[in-house]
């Protein structure tokens, strides 16, 4: 199954529903554009909503670093919501969920913002 993504504005945050998968390959790049397309329009506050994504590789993570750098790059903070337990497993061994913040509610993840 593709990734896909949708966005959604909440005052200064976008929030990025994804759903899919997110390994090497198309899937990885769609992340990218929309990250890239979110910086190229100022939305630096950003909400990855992980709740449809059934399954992440090391491309996945890799591009989850790259996005976390751009935005980190460009004074912007990215969040990750409701990671289904094999993903919050990966963010884990990663050590990604160290860097990362990690929500499971979105009111929390976007009141995180201010």
């Amino acid at each position: 199954m593709p990734s896909d993504a949708s966005l959604r504005d909440v005052g200064a945050v976008t929030i990025v529903d994804l759903s899919g998968v997110l390994r090497l390959g198309e899937s990885s790049n769609v992340l990218r554009r929309v990250i890239n397309d979110l910086i190229a329009k100022q939305r630096h506050r950003i909400v990855l909503n992980f709740r449809n994504v059934s399954e992440i590789d090391s491309a996945g993570v890799g591009e989850l670093i790259a996005a976390y750098t751009a935005l980190k790059n460009n004074h912007g903070r990215l969040k990750l919501l409701n990671p289904p337990k094999k993903i919050c497993e990966v963010l884990e061994l990663t050590k990604l969920s160290k860097v990362v913040e990690v929500y499971t509610k979105e009111e929390s993840a976007l009141d995180s913002f201010e």
